[in-house]
């Protein structure tokens, strides 16, 4: 029986997989610093929430220049290179945020962390798509995401008891697991860019890089694709009304779940301690590693668009119960609410977006929905640090409400995209020949 649970999860896949998957999983456990900012700022340095806030959106800016930068510089200079650069950079920015004294260093550092924290991403995707076989990449993808999710897990429950020995061996720490990242990195991952590029596999890939460009394939929901002559770019994602609808509603749920950076104030000012928030953050990473695999067979057969409203709506209601939270079993319950939530949602996501993208245009329609992550890392903890200093706990009760409110957007915005999709089921695609930026 575990045997097949292996093959069926696990199996077959590249060594050299593996080691971008351990790296992933090293880099997570250490990523201590940016989860406890707002608290080091708030408590450490004397900031008000506020201040707090707008010092921690730095690093949601940074994030979002971070993934455009590391996105191009991953396709032109090399994955490898990329990833070992960016970790290097990043780990000598965290030990400086340690040492840092005057708050426009700290929030410089903020800034610059995550630019150099977002860069790693788009390369770790590229390499995984160069050396895993097509029909393997959606059981390296999960695993990708579990270990991701399970390092947040353990980062989150070790980083309450180390911040109460000291803020700066929280960053000093954090330093260190992401300079063994770089290390891991260009010690033992080759550079993957040259497979896209047609030339000869080498012995980490499983078989033969095929001649076929990858995103050349037919739109899921079409026969054979026509193309024109109409040029296509990010202003084609940017001006699909249907698509920036979903962008929209998906900006919301990423404000519901940057939540965490305003938690740990409210709890701080429950007076409870570090390692409580740990705790608490701990329990998202926890129930998506031990429940996200049983999602898919959950939800399956049912409306996509239903599915997503009910996963607002009940993140709503998780964070809507922060309003009568004052001790740590109260946080703890609102935690696994909303994560449910969020886990709801993963899987139509996924699918709606490669529903809506033309094939040419997929990774257009990628970048736009991802920049709603940092948008909302900056946008939430830059307003909610206000929101939480004047207006107490009906901080909550907004974010709630938000949340119910987009819940039922989804309810009204998913049938003309599901007649949309019938539409493209009924006639082939068309797809734009030079589809440039």
């Amino acid at each position: 029986m575990f045997s097949r649970f292996w093959s069926q999860t696990a199996g077959g896949l590249p060594r050299v997989f593996w080691t971008l998957w351990s790296a992933i999983l090293v880099n997570r456990v250490g990523a201590f610093g940016m989860l406890f900012l707002p608290l080091y700022l708030s408590t450490g340095r004397g900031l008000s929430l506020t201040a707090a806030g707008l010092v921690t959106a730095g690093y949601g800016i940074g994030g979002a220049g971070g993934s455009l930068i590391g996105g191009v510089l991953a396709d032109s200079w090399g994955r490898r290179a990329t990833m070992v650069t960016a970790n290097g950079i990043a780990a000598a920015l965290m030990l400086a945020l340690a040492f840092a004294q005057p708050l426009w260093l700290i929030a410089g550092l903020t800034l610059f962390i995550g630019i150099f924290h977002s860069m790693p991403g788009p390369a770790t995707v590229a390499a995984i798509i160069d050396i895993v076989p097509e029909e393997s990449r959606a059981r390296a993808f999960n695993l990708q995401f579990w270990a991701f999710n399970l390092g947040m897990a353990i980062a989150s429950a070790l980083a309450g008891v180390i911040a109460e020995a000291g803020f700066f061996l929280l960053f000093a720490l954090d330093a260190a697991t992401t300079a063994i990242t770089a290390y891991v990195l260009y010690r033992y991952v080759p550079e993957t860019l040259m497979l896209r590029q047609g030339r000869p596999s080498r012995p980490w890939a499983t078989r033969p890089w095929p001649a076929r460009p990858i995103g050349s394939r037919p739109h899921p929901a079409s026969g054979q694709v026509k193309r024109s002559a109409t040029p296509g770019g990010l202003g084609t994602a940017l001006t699909d009304p249907i698509f920036m609808v979903f962008v929209g509603l998906t900006f919301i749920a990423a404000i519901l779940n940057s939540q965490t950076s305003i938690l740990q104030l409210a709890m701080d000012s429950d007076g409870l301690p570090p390692a409580a928030y740990g705790v608490v953050a701990a329990v998202p990473g926890l129930l998506i590693v031990l429940g996200q695999l049983f999602v898919p067979r959950l939800i399956q057969g049912r409306l996509k668009g239903r599915v997503l409203a009910l996963s607002l709506a009940v993140s709503g209601i998780g964070y809507f119960t922060l309003t009568f939270a004052d001790v740590f079993g109260a946080y703890l319950m609102a935690a696994a609410i909303w994560t449910i939530g969020s886990m709801l949602a993963a899987p139509p996501n996924a699918e709606v977006i490669a529903e809506l993208a033309p094939a040419r245009l997929r990774a257009r329609y990628q970048a736009v929905f991802f920049l709603t992550f940092p948008a909302a890392g900056f946008v939430a903890p830059a307003v909610g640090g206000w929101s939480l200093e004047h207006l107490g706990d009906v901080h909550w009760v907004v974010i709630g409400t938000v949340g119910l409110a987009a819940a039922a957007g989804h309810l009204l915005a998913s049938r003309p995209r599901e007649r949309r999709v019938a539409r493209l089921l009924a006639s082939p695609a068309i797809l734009p020949n030079n589809a440039t930026v």
